[in-house]
């Protein structure tokens, strides 16, 4: 062999070998955007989605392998398919109702411990990992409710939610924080160390930004919305502060009609899917004599979010608690202006850009919607504000802080 073909390939062995030293294997749970379990993708399944989208964009080097629920279909997926991404399906998804817990431990670590990863990314503190696995792991936690507001959830949900968060927390050699408050929230409820967590906000999808491409007539025909319209837009559950949110509604409805002569002329739309306790609802509009002026969309697919949001006089999200308040960006994006509460992270997030209350307050929330209602001026100021607020958030730097911390645990 030539000294040229020597040195040639003792080059490409040293380039290959600074190829193995970069190179990572990098496992997401990917299970929360397409669960046939839970139907279309809300919250966590929206973060996984965008998330993954970015860093597939950005990152060509290290290898990615997605992990999601046995019973998607392959079709369903060739949207993550690039040369550098691995589908990988978790066998035990059909068969863990039929067997032990035991069972389902051994079987997901097998799944997971087979793959050899570098660093395995759950993407909600609620996407339980087998205890078994032994690699590194990272946990994004998205919010403290069961610690922070457990009166507002179901007695089974919270001992759940806080056992899989306490258990994940533990083998978390690094925890992604959605926001301050969050962070806050792990420091104080789990003892978590501020060395351990790092705090990365997430992003905002671009099409909030961009003039709807459906008619928004036909949206608001489709809803019945026939009036000028207030949006709520979540789940609706007690942590959300529907019933504070009805009460109010109703002593806006009695204070405008004193004011324009009898007259009312807008509704209140409940935008979302039902949670639990939602049943109580349609009894409290009856007793509140609201029939005529409550609207329930249930979920709402993508394509209608920007239309509604931008129909709308102003947005309303009087919650107990949230752990990062996507949805209050999505108004500021759509130039939508707010009225939010003042609590947990809404007001890390909003950054006075949204109109404030206090939730436990219904005059406040009233006294709030009067005055959106009545001064179209300061709509317009909190309109421009949000915009400008929306802007700041943004998935390509989400993923790219991301990857920063995969990078880290090298």
């Amino acid at each position: 062999m030539s000294r040229s073909a020597e040195l040639f390939d003792f080059m490409d062995f040293k380039n290959f070998k600074n190829f193995q030293l970069k190179y990572m294997k990098i496992g997401i749970d990917a299970r929360s955007i397409l669960n046939p379990a839970k139907g279309d993708a809300i919250g966590v399944g929206h973060y996984t989605y965008q998330l993954l989208r970015h860093l597939l964009e950005i990152d060509t080097e290290n290898e990615y392998v997605l992990f999601f629920d046995f019973r998607v279909r392959e079709k369903d997926v060739k949207k993550f398919s690039k040369p550098n991404v691995q589908i990988r399906f978790y066998p035990f998804s059909d068969y863990k109702k039929y067997l032990p817990g035991a069972y389902s431990e051994i079987l997901g670590t097998a799944t997971l411990q087979k793959e050899n990863l570098d660093v395995l990314h759950s993407t909600s503190a609620l996407n339980r990992i087998p205890m078994g696995y032994q690699g590194k792991t990272i946990v994004t936690f998205h919010d403290m409710a069961a610690f922070e507001i457990p009166q507002y959830l179901s007695a089974v949900g919270r001992v759940r939610d806080k056992a899989i968060s306490n258990m994940m927390a533990g083998k978390a050699v690094k925890i992604i924080a959605v926001s301050n408050s969050v962070k806050d929230g792990l420091k104080k409820n789990l003892k978590i160390a501020d060395e351990k967590m790092q705090v990365i906000y997430s992003g905002l999808d671009k099409r909030f930004f961009q003039e709807p491409e459906i008619d928004s007539s036909k949206i608001l025909s489709k809803y019945d919305i026939s009036k000028k319209y207030i949006l709520f837009l979540g789940t609706l559950e007690p942590s959300k502060n529907i019933s504070k949110l009805l009460e109010a509604f109703a002593k806006f409805k009695d204070q405008q009609k004193q004011k324009n002569g009898g007259k009312f002329d807008y509704q209140l739309v409940l935008a979302g899917k039902r949670g639990w306790l939602s049943d109580e609802y349609p009894q409290m509009i009856k007793d509140l004599g609201l029939m005529k002026d409550i609207i329930f969309t249930g979920y709402i697919i993508g394509d209608e979010l920007v239309p509604l949001f931008r129909g709308a006089q102003f947005f309303i999200m009087p919650s107990f608690h949230e752990g990062f308040g996507m949805t209050v960006l999505e108004a500021f994006a759509t130039q939508t202006p707010a009225i939010i509460s003042n609590v947990a992270s809404l007001p890390e997030i909003a950054d006075g850009a949204a109109y404030f209350v206090s939730p436990a307050s219904v005059d406040e929330i009233t006294m709030a919607m009067n005055t959106f209602a009545n001064d179209s001026a300061l709509r317009e100021q909190y309109r421009i504000k949000g915009l400008e607020q929306a802007k700041k958030f943004d998935w390509e730097k989400t993923a790219r802080q991301t990857l920063e911390i995969y990078k880290s645990l090298k």
